[in-house]
């Protein structure tokens, strides 16, 4: 399966090169030139190339909540740690 995602994102860097859309005039729905309207749809495709990279090659360990978790821990004890807020009050005969 990596191997396709190489390929994907080969293909998607590809596509990018869009030469053939700098000299075309045509207007997209009337007033979005087709070079920009291109490239908002190559967005669109490299979103979800990454949406698809994420979703099917990330390690696992990572997501691991009882290893960085555990009780006791600087996140835990930051937590605890942290000074309260304090409220400035109004002055006096104000």
């Amino acid at each position: 399966m990596k191997w396709f995602f190489v390929a994907l994102v080969a293909v998607v860097i590809l596509l990018h090169q869009d030469s053939w859309n700098w000299t075309d005039k045509t207007l997209v729905g009337g007033f979005m030139p087709i070079g920009l309207a291109y490239h908002g749809l190559y967005s669109c495709l490299a979103a979800i190339t990454m949406a698809l990279i994420v979703k099917f090659l990330w390690p696992a360990h990572l997501e691991d909540e009882e290893e960085y978790m555990t009780p006791g821990t600087v996140a835990d004890s930051a937590a605890d740690e942290a000074p309260a807020t304090e409220t400035a009050e109004a002055p006096a005969g104000a």
